[in-house]
């Protein structure tokens, strides 16, 4: 697996005509060798690949590389160290490859000062990102179980809407739900968006008190073995009153619409329009307010992006969110999410809660 992805990886830089791949971004670094570390970086060229660290992950490297069975070296050291460990492999002369979205202006400078100082430094943008975007079979295993576990955690916590908690205890609830249940912890902030606050798409969580009447949006995941899930659910406290019966109904046209549309093949822009238009055209356009979605992995935004005017095309194995929303200020929100894993003709869904809003 790890073996696989340098080559390919090698096979691109032969492409762009690239003597060496200088790579910061750590989920980049994971994809590639397997190390979590919080300080690492990859250096790749067409015979070897080192991986750079501090000795505070002289273990963990070593232990992570060899589980993952990755083709690459650790070097531990100070920043001496890792100069002298880059002239060993790298042309003086060389075109070498940076993240552009990951290198600072003054890492930029000093990699030119001095870790590749004859060399021409070539900025590339999203290269490994494109790789990570389709998935293996293993890494699926693991963005399923962090859905599983995610749908475990909310059919034990949603009866505790009903009691009247805060939007924090219900996401410290959830959050202890997951880990519980094997998770490292939660994907990202978990939102729990009750009443107005639900208006806010991206509400955090406080002490206002759920209550009864109230829409809740709640939005979360789970990281198993670095990788996540994400979905979204909307519940209502007691029977919907009709204004929020009709924002869910909107909001629930437009998501099963969405789903429909993701297939391999298909501009991720279309996927956006199946949403946007039935909302739209319900009179609710102006409340939706971001992109229909994104894909998810490692990171729990990952490429493709999934949105109005987007250039991504959907491939098979790359998992996705479809997520459109209605956020009424002064009112309250509703969002419905699922993370779907894109297929050949259509997608399989990897969260599964049910979607009956009335608790």
């Amino acid at each position: 697996m790890a073996a696989s992805r340098a080559t390919v990886l090698r096979d691109i830089m032969v492409n762009l005509q690239l003597d060496c791949f200088f790579v910061t971004n750590l989920s980049n670094v994971r994809y590639l060798t397997g190390y979590s570390g919080s300080n690492g970086t990859v250096v790749i060229t067409a015979d070897h690949m080192i991986l750079l660290t501090d000795g505070r992950y002289s273990e963990q490297s070593a232990q992570q590389i060899a589980e993952y069975s990755a083709p690459a070296t650790v070097c531990v050291g100070n920043r001496q160290a890792h100069l002298d460990a880059i002239a060993a492999i790298v042309a003086p002369t060389g075109r070498v490859a940076f993240e552009e979205g990951d290198v600072t202006v003054a890492r930029h400078k000093d990699l030119q000062a001095h870790w590749f100082t004859n060399a021409e430094l070539v900025g590339v943008n999203s290269v490994i990102e494109e790789l990570r975007s389709v998935k293996d079979h293993a890494e699926l295993a693991r963005i399923e179980l962090a859905a599983r576990i995610a749908d475990e955690a909310l059919y034990a916590v949603r009866p505790l809407l009903l009691s009247e908690p805060t939007e924090q205890a219900v996401a410290l609830a959830l959050e202890n739900e997951m880990r519980r249940r094997g998770a490292q912890g939660p994907a990202f902030e978990t939102i729990v968006a009750s009443g107005p606050n639900g208006a806010k798409a991206h509400h955090e969580p406080n002490e206002r008190m759920i209550q009864r009447g109230d829409l809740v949006v709640i939005d979360f995941g789970a990281k198993v073995d670095g990788y996540r899930s994400d979905i979204t659910r909307t519940f209502s406290i007691g029977p919907l009153s009709a204004q929020h019966r009709e924002m869910y109904e909107v909001v629930r046209i437009a998501q099963a619409l969405g789903v429909a549309a993701v297939r391999d093949g298909i501009p991720t822009k279309d996927v956006d329009a199946a949403c946007r238009n039935s909302i739209t055209a319900a009179g609710y356009g102006d409340y939706f307010t971001h992109g229909t979605g994104h894909g998810v992995g490692i990171d729990i935004h990952e490429l493709p992006r999934v949105g109005i005017n987007m250039p991504d095309t959907l491939a098979s194995r790359q998992v996705v969110t479809v997520e459109p929303g209605v956020y009424l200020p002064g009112v309250g929100g509703v969002r419905i999410e699922d993370s779907v894993v894109v297929t050949a003709h259509g997608c399989r869904p990897v969260t599964n809660f049910p979607k009956d809003p009335e608790l």
